[in-house]
Parts: C-alpha cells; sequence; structure tokens
C-alpha cells in the first residue's frame, strides 16, 4: 500500500508541471514503475503548439496513433491541420472508431471518456495519380532552390539552375510544368539560344545538359504529374466545417519512388505559408499545425544552405500563428539547429540493437531534463506500444517535467477506409472544382515553340526566289482621315505613359522568396 502511495505520489508531482488554465491538447496519464494513473494527466497547452515539436519512434511503437490522437483534438479545438499519409493508414480519421475491450481498457488507463468520432478530412494527392483530389505547383512557383533538391543537384548545378530561372524569370517565360523548363535548358544550349546562354553569365553548356538529363528523369518517374495548373493555394488548407479545424491528409503512396519530391514538396507547403499569412504574435491555440511526416527524407544529403533556410523558415514561422511537428524514427534525424526550436517532445521506443542504435539512444537522453524518477536510458528502450517519455513546453515557457506516459486511443476508426470512400469523399468537396482538372495554359515551351517556328518561317523566306514583277494599277489615292476615337486615346501622352509602364511590368523579374518560391501578388 505505501509502494503504490509512493508511485501516485511521484505521477501527481510530474502530473502537476503539465497542469494548465487555458486548453490543452490531453496526451495521457503518467506511468512510475509500471504502475498508471488516470488522473495523473499529461498535457500540452495549445498556446504553445507553435513552438512546434517532434513526435519519434521506431516502426510499430504507436508512432502513427499518436499522430492521429493530436489531430482529433486539434480539429476539435477549431484548429486545421495537414498531415502527409505516407503509408495511406491515416484515412479512417473520417470515420468513427470501433469500440472493444483494448480500447476501453486504454480508456480507463487515461482517463479518458472515448467515444466514437470521426471528423473532418480532405484528401489530397501529388498529382493526378490517386483517388483523392490532385495538387500541384508551378515549376516557377517552386522555384529552384526545392526543385534542386529534388532533381538531387550539386551546389554547382543548382547555382546554374537558379541562373535558368533568373532568364525565365527576365524574359516573361512562364514555367508551368516540366516540358516548360525542358524547352527553355535546350532553348539554352542549342545553336540559336548560345548569345542568351552567354549572355546570363556563369552557365555551362555541359551543367545545362546534367541538369535536363535530371529533370528528364524526373518525368521518367512520375514527377510531371505533379507541377503544373491550377496551382494549389495553401490558404485551402485553413478552414473549419460545423467548427472543427479540417484535417488535410496527403496521400502520399503514389510518390514513394521518389521520397525526395514529396519530403521537398511538404517543404514548398511550409514555405507558401510562411510567405502568405500574416504575422499573428501570441495566439491562445495556433491557426495550423503542420505534422511533417518522414522529417529525415527531406533532411538527407541538404546542402548547408538549403538546411540554414529549413532552419529560418522553423524559427519564424512560429510569428504566424503556425506549428510544425516533425515526424521521424530517430531524433538524431533531424539537425541540431532545428532541434533546438521545437518545444515538445514525444519520444515512443528506440531500439538499440547495433552500435549506431546506442549512440543514438545516448544522445537522445542527452536531449532531455534530467530526471529523479526514471533512468531515461533503459526507460527508452523499455517503452510498450503506445507508450511515451514526454516533454512539453508550459503555459510559462519553462519545460515540464519528464513523464512516461501511456497514450490516449484515437476516437476515429484506425484504419484505412479504402480507395472508393476516399474518391467519393474527394468529389464531394469543394475543392475538386477548383484542382480536379489539370490546365495547359500558354507557357515557356508553347512560346519557345511557336519563336522557333517564326524563325523558320522567315528563313524560308529570305532564301526563296523573288517573285516575278507583273504591271499593277496604281493604288487609288485616299483622302486622310479624321482620328478616330480610340486613335485619339491612344495617341494621348497618358495612354503613352500607361503602355510604358505596363510593357515595364511585364518585363520585371519575378521576385522571390526565401526559399526561391515565387512571392505571390
Amino acid at each position: 500500500m505505501a509502494e503504490d502511495t509512493t508511485v501516485n505520489s511521484a505521477a501527481q508531482q510530474i502530473a502537476a508541471g503539465y497542469a494548465t488554465e487555458g486548453e490543452a491538447l490531453e496526451l495521457g496519464t503518467v506511468l512510475v514503475d509500471g504502475k498508471v494513473d488516470p488522473t495523473a494527466k499529461v498535457r500540452i497547452p495549445l498556446a504553445t503548439l507553435n513552438r512546434h515539436g517532434l513526435v519519434a519512434g521506431a516502426t510499430g511503437t504507436g508512432k502513427t496513433k499518436t499522430l492521429q490522437g493530436l489531430a482529433e483534438q486539434l480539429s476539435n479545438a477549431g484548429v486545421p491541420v495537414l498531415l502527409a499519409d505516407v503509408k495511406g493508414d491515416l484515412s479512417g480519421l473520417s470515420k468513427p472508431g470501433e469500440d472493444g475491450p483494448k480500447i476501453q481498457s486504454r480508456a480507463a488507463d487515461t482517463g479518458d471518456d472515448w467515444v466514437a468520432t470521426g471528423f473532418p478530412v480532405e484528401f489530397l494527392s501529388l498529382g493526378g495519380g490517386s483517388s483523392a483530389i490532385p495538387i500541384r505547383a508551378t515549376i516557377t512557383q517552386f522555384g529552384p532552390i526545392l526543385l534542386s533538391k529534388v532533381l538531387d543537384l550539386n551546389d554547382t548545378q543548382e547555382s546554374t539552375l537558379g541562373l535558368i530561372f533568373h532568364f525565365a524569370d527576365q524574359r516573361g517565360l512562364p514555367l508551368l510544368d516540366t516540358k516548360d523548363l525542358r524547352a527553355v535548358i535546350q532553348h539554352l544550349t542549342s545553336d540559336e539560344g548560345k548569345a542568351d546562354l552567354k549572355g546570363i553569365g556563369g552557365v555551362s553548356a555541359a551543367t545545362a545538359g546534367v541538369i535536363l538529363r535530371a529533370l528528364v528523369n524526373l518525368e521518367a518517374q512520375g514527377g510531371t504529374e505533379f507541377f503544373g495548373e491550377p496551382e494549389f493555394e495553401p490558404a485551402d488548407l485553413i478552414r473549419q466545417v460545423d467548427g472543427k479545424g479540417v484535417v488535410t491528409l496527403v496521400e502520399l503512396a503514389e510518390q514513394a519512388a521518389n521520397p525526395k519530391l514529396f519530403s521537398t514538396f511538404l517543404m514548398w507547403l511550409l514555405a507558401e505559408l510562411y510567405e502568405e499569412m500574416p504575422e499573428a504574435g501570441d495566439l491562445d491555440k495556433p491557426k495550423l499545425v503542420f505534422f511533417f511526416d518522414e522529417a529525415h527524407l527531406l533532411f538527407n544529403d541538404a546542402s548547408k544552405a538549403f538546411l540554414e533556410r529549413i532552419e529560418q523558415t522553423v524559427k519564424l514561422i512560429r510569428s504566424k500563428g503556425i506549428g510544425v511537428f516533425f515526424c521521424t524514427q530517430l531524433p538524431t534525424d533531424v539537425p541540431n539547429a532545428v532541434l533546438s526550436q521545437l518545444g515538445a517532445r514525444v519520444q515512443h521506443a528506440l531500439r538499440a540493437f547495433t552500435p549506431e542504435d546506442q549512440k543514438a539512444l545516448t544522445k537522445t537522453v542527452k536531449t532531455y531534463p534530467t530526471s529523479k524518477v526514471y533512468d531515461l536510458e533503459e526507460a527508452l528502450t523499455s517503452l510498450g506500444t503506445g507508450e511515451a517519455i514526454v516533454t512539453v513546453l508550459s503555459e510559462r515557457g519553462a519545460p515540464t517535467p519528464v513523464a512516461w506516459a501511456r497514450m490516449r486511443a484515437p476516437r476515429s476508426l484506425m484504419a484505412a477506409i479504402g480507395g472508393p470512400a476516399i474518391t467519393d469523399a474527394a468529389k464531394a468537396s469543394p475543392l475538386y472544382a477548383k484542382y480536379g482538372t489539370t490546365v495547359d495554359g500558354e507557357s515557356a515551351y508553347e512560346m519557345l515553340t511557336a519563336r522557333m517556328a517564326q524563325q523558320q518561317a522567315q528563313q524560308e523566306a529570305e532564301q526563296a526566289p523573288p517573285p516575278v514583277a507583273q504591271d499593277a494599277p496604281p493604288p487609288p489615292r485616299r483622302e486622310k482621315e479624321e482620328p478616330g476615337l480610340i486613335e485619339n486615346i491612344l495617341g494621348s501622352p497618358a495612354a503613352k505613359q500607361f503602355m510604358r509602364s505596363m510593357a515595364a511590368g511585364l518585363g520585371r523579374e519575378i521576385s522571390r522568396s526565401l526559399f526561391g518560391t515565387r512571392r505571390r501578388r
């Protein structure tokens, strides 16, 4: 009895660090020496979610269910959520869960009055190869920095791609899809484009050829489906239905063969949100929470400049009222500079089968506050499924005590709902009419093709023999006509100034952001 009292006392002391006055997400309850106290709650204050977080753990430890539970509670609080559904098993968020003995046992352990609940979900996918609503970005909007990551270019090649974008921006050549960029590169490396290639400086034909081959490889892997119009507007992520925040699921199963594309696409979305959202300051709850799944794919082989831009975006985007959670297997997958920006940590079990695993475990332990209750190195390898080592920021901004938490069970279906159900939900969405059909507008490919055809026709005309001269009657003399209303208007000084301003505007180079994406007007 005395032992149980001691355990409960330790659990309550830990839980006291998680007490909140404002709204909070319920993670679970404290576990000490294998015993759970249903009244010792572990929470994340909603007001601190724009300080970002990390959800990590080995495969099969309950990481995905933690994401599902967090998304549910955020939606209930009216906060929209974006989740990358890499494995396709989060679609159950749209349907009520199924009750059973395991659910009731978990509810008793966590003090949860569990009720099966479905949530408003939008199903999106990269490109048009899925049953969900296709979303796209134009090449121009995506920008040279992110595209270089997708194409796996080195620093020199990235710089060259930037100059190619600079040329297209200056010449008013819209790069909507991959064939547009391919047409521009082919033009610059052709005999007709030698002067243009020389004019932008620092671009070697050999490097341009390497970029062209990388682009062709991307097209062969299905990358053409993602780039194009209509372009997705990130503001469509921030919506509510009947007071609940919309959960946007981005299906990525079709892009499994090209993980760099979908991880970089998520970074593009984040960069776009940073550029578009107004400053918000400290809010009672975030405007949007962005779950960045399989985060290691973003950081693998990233250049120093790319990592610096990620760090800066994560650091600054919290002032826009947006929270970012990186989800990965090992905390060491996230660079220290980014990890230091994260306020919440939910660490599921780690495996220590190899020397590298043991090294990662030791590093992870050092990143936690000191605990008098747990041996963290032992705890991190002993966690059961659906349990995690947690520390977050309290309402006053201080780290909470480390808690071994038994996590709450999701209230929605913990399984996939199937393709036909996703198709029906996608077609019923208001976004389907906006993004469901691909638009192929006039862009760099058509403009350069027309220019080449015009040049070829001009050359043929110059090489053709002159026509035989024939006597012809002189044309009738015409009296000089008075200028009409249109001519008078166009000839006025004000109209001429307007036309000059408009022409200058058309030729003005596109303004680009921190990540090289086009700034929207």
